[in-house]
């Protein structure tokens, strides 16, 4: 069969290096895919932001199966329209996507399903945000409502930086766009945990737990990144709370999605923050996470494709995954600057030396290629994986790995998996 890959960053590698594995692929093509996808994949030029475009690709290639990676084709409804066409798609529809779309409307669902979420309050203007903070005692969380690449969550240690929040975000000067809503939170405190499922619209099937490290600074400091690491572990939740979990919050989400007419077929990201109160959904997403899924998928030890198809064909509940005992991590190298402005076009010096390392994968983020030479071209440029017997066995793999690779202005933190190791 041919399965078709939405997306061009270090998941959709991911993705894709899972699908060829998969007995049943004779073929993987990948729209837009970047350098290291192309050994991988057949890559085929695509905007992932013109639905017309992505449309064009799959009736070109007409695949089998096509696995949306990036959320920004879900918002667009390109799973709505290969629906309408009756061609197999993997993902959300644009209305059940909201649930990562619009924060001000996946909180209105949580409230309405009795699914546990921080006390929060919808603004539409400065003036009403200013207003609303009087219902909050610092610190507090303002989001942007819409998709914002992991960078539209900002914690507030007062009520005046958060006014400055306010402005700038309704004036446009944080984040490039005018927002016309926002949401204010109660902050938090705990352990943050993705816990991702897939769901045939009626079950969910959960994959191993994972921990993004999003900040870009080592110690958890600096501004939000999309993510610079993550990493999964066998005693990450026991399977009592894994179990609680899966029932209190992930099916009750896929429940709810289909008593309002608006199933959910795809991978629902749950965003957790393990409080003293229990878990709380901090944020829904759409789709796998990114680098999370990096770390994911190198433990799974059953056929990928097998599961994706059950959620298309609605028979997710006869499908078990079974996953390699131990750990894993993902250590994102990025260009210097990132999040904010960066150079592209350096080269990329070891990458043969460091997938040589036993048990590590090198996930190509925002890469191209000229000739036999990969150069940098986004932000996030590459994934190193490795899997291990333990936390510690992985991270000494993905470091030595990390260490053979080198590009100018190489940025990566020397300390994800700090929170699990502490606790040892």
């Amino acid at each position: 069969m041919k399965v078709l890959v939405i997306g061009g960053g270090g998941r959709e590698h991911a993705l894709c290096a899972t699908i060829a594995r998969s007995p049943r692929v004779s073929e993987v093509v990948c729209a837009s895919g970047n350098g290291g996808i192309a050994q991988t994949a057949r890559c085929v030029a695509a905007s992932q932001r013109d639905l017309g475009d992505l449309l064009r690709v799959v009736v070109e290639e007409h695949p089998d199966l096509t696995v949306v990676g990036p959320e920004l084709p879900l918002s667009l409804g390109l799973a709505d329209e290969m629906q309408r066409r009756g061609l197999p798609v993997f993902g959300p529809t644009r209305e059940a996507a909201m649930l990562e779309t619009s924060k001000a409307w996946a909180k209105r669902f949580m409230q309405r399903h009795t699914i546990p979420t921080a006390n929060y309050a919808v603004c539409c203007s400065r003036d009403e945000g200013i207003a609303a903070l009087e219902l909050f005692h610092p610190p507090l969380v303002i989001k942007a409502d819409g998709l914002a690449a992991g960078k539209g969550v900002l914690i507030c240690e007062s009520k005046e930086e958060a006014q400055k929040v306010l402005a700038g975000l309704f004036s446009g000067q944080l984040l490039g766009t005018v927002e016309t809503s926002v949401i204010i939170e109660e902050h938090l405190s705990g352990e943050e945990v993705s816990f991702l499922v897939l769901s045939d619209g009626k079950h969910a099937v959960p994959l191993v737990p994972a921990q993004d490290h999003k900040r870009i600074g080592e110690g958890d400091t600096g501004p939000n990144t999309g993510g610079m690491g993550a990493y999964t572990t066998d005693s990450m939740l026991d399977a009592k709370m894994s179990d609680w979990i899966l029932h209190h919050i992930a099916q009750k989400a896929v429940d709810g999605m289909a008593a309002e007419e608006t199933p959910f077929v795809g991978v629902l990201y749950c965003g957790l923050m393990m409080t003293a109160k229990g878990p709380m959904v901090l944020e829904f997403n759409a789709r796998f996470g990114d680098p999370e899924t990096q770390a994911i998928l190198p433990r799974l030890e059953c056929d990928l494709v097998e599961g994706l198809e059950a959620c298309v064909e609605g028979r997710l509940s006869d499908t078990e995954f079974r996953w390699k005992p131990g750990a894993s991590v993902c250590v994102v190298a990025a260009s210097e600057g990132y999040p904010g402005a960066y150079t592209v076009g350096h080269p990329i010096a070891g990458l043969d030396a460091a997938a040589a390392v036993p048990g590590v994968e090198v996930f190509h983020a925002g890469t191209s290629a000229d000739g036999g030479q990969f150069l940098t071209a986004g932000g996030r440029v590459l994934g190193v994986t490795a899997t291990g017997a333990k936390l510690e066995d992985a991270l000494a793999s993905a470091y030595e790995a990390m260490g053979r690779i080198s590009f100018q202005g190489m940025v990566y933190r020397k300390d994800i998996g700090h929170r699990a190791l502490r606790q040892r």
